[in-house]
């Protein structure tokens, strides 16, 4: 019990473990509307959060949009299955705003 409160305190004062990106098995990207996306589920613990990052080649340069959410799995393949549809659901909201500003890299 007393590791539970530990591990809960420490995430709050940002001390605690640092999840590390990816997973044993890669998986293929997908493409959709002209960008390709990346399921990149992060480990934390024994549960996984939702991952991963959308690119587009955009006059000649290549941009990038990460994004992480709340979402958390037990499975990789539930994990990388709701990266998907969440970066789908990204790039059907914002449509040419999501690369407008011309930004490198930044979070989507």
């Amino acid at each position: 019990m007393a590791s539970i409160i530990s591990k809960f305190l420490s995430m709050l004062s940002g001390t605690g473990e640092k999840p590390t990106a990816g997973s044993a098995a890669k998986v293929d990207p997908q493409e959709h509307a002209g960008c390709t996306i990346y399921a990149e589920p992060i480990r934390e613990g024994s549960q996984l959060r939702l991952a991963g990052r959308i690119e587009k080649d955009v006059g000649g340069q290549r941009l990038v949009r990460t994004f992480v959410r709340a979402d958390m799995f037990t499975s990789m393949d539930d994990a990388v299955d709701c990266t998907f549809r969440k970066a789908r659901q990204i790039i059907d909201q914002n449509g040419q705003s999501l690369f407008g500003d011309g930004v490198e890299e930044r979070p989507a």
